[in-house]
């Protein structure tokens, strides 16, 4: 891979590529206990993170829709497209349910990857649209596995299910375009640069901002979860309460 596309990624990719920093030194710690089961910060967080990875990776399929030149391209984008708009609405639905406000805009260094691809295009477009979204996607999957195994809260679990076929999904379809660099995107994912929280954080919305909303697509194969009957997630989860003194947004 040149040299412009080391520089892309060396000054962008971050393995936290869903947007949040950890809150404290202590991700498990409980901070409410819901009907649904304790919420630790490490869930709120991951809640945060899978609506913050919409808010830039749905705009870049829409974007790759125009501009991709080659069919996995463009089937990466329908992927991206589908399946974010799907985890969304899994999001707007449970947020609310754990009193967890969500962004509107993504973070700085995400809407860092949105403003590269934007001034790309032709093979450029294509090579940096495989390996930014292979690397951001093999980023959290390990993310997305540590919250399955670990969070004792069923509206949590539900989304790490569904977070986990779609990261996945879009691993496969970003290898099966064929222009993933392997050596240059694994040590990105490796071997990050330090970035300041600020650069990772997408920004809380102002009050009363109407929730913004990934419309899917209308031949959309991806479903959110249905949260009807979802029982307690274990011990501890006998009554809800607020995680955060922060207003719920939608």
């Amino acid at each position: 891979m040149g040299g412009a596309m080391a520089l892309t990624l060396g000054a962008l990719a971050y393995p936290s590529m869903l947007g949040v920093s950890t809150v404290s030194s202590a991700p498990s710690r409980v901070i409410a206990n819901t009907q649904w089961g304790p919420l630790t910060e490490a869930d709120r967080d991951f809640v945060v993170k899978v609506r913050a990875a919409g808010l830039w990776e749905y705009p870049v399929g829409q974007i790759g829709l125009q501009k991709g030149t080659t069919k996995g391209v463009i089937e990466a984008s329908k992927h991206l497209v589908d399946g974010h708009a799907a985890l969304d609405i899994t999001c707007r639905k449970i947020a609310p349910m754990l009193n967890i406000t969500l962004p509107n805009v993504a973070s700085p260094q995400q809407l860092g990857f949105v403003n590269t691809l934007k001034s790309e295009s032709g093979k450029k477009f294509d090579s940096d649209f495989a390996n930014i979204l292979r690397m951001t996607h093999g980023s959290i999957f390990n993310t997305v596995a540590s919250i399955r195994s670990t969070t004792k809260n069923s509206l949590v679990r539900a989304l790490a299910d569904q977070a986990n076929d779609t990261v996945l999904d879009h691993i496969t379809v970003m290898e099966k375009t064929g222009l993933v660099d392997f050596d240059q995107t694994l040590f990105q994912q490796t071997t990050p640069p330090k970035l300041p929280s600020s650069d990772l954080t997408p920004p809380a919305p102002p009050a009363g901002q109407p929730q913004v909303v990934l419309t899917p697509p209308p031949n959309a194969t991806s479903t959110p979860v249905d949260i009807n009957g979802l029982s307690g997630g274990g011990a501890g989860g006998a009554s809800p309460a607020a995680p955060s003194p922060s207003p719920t947004v939608g």
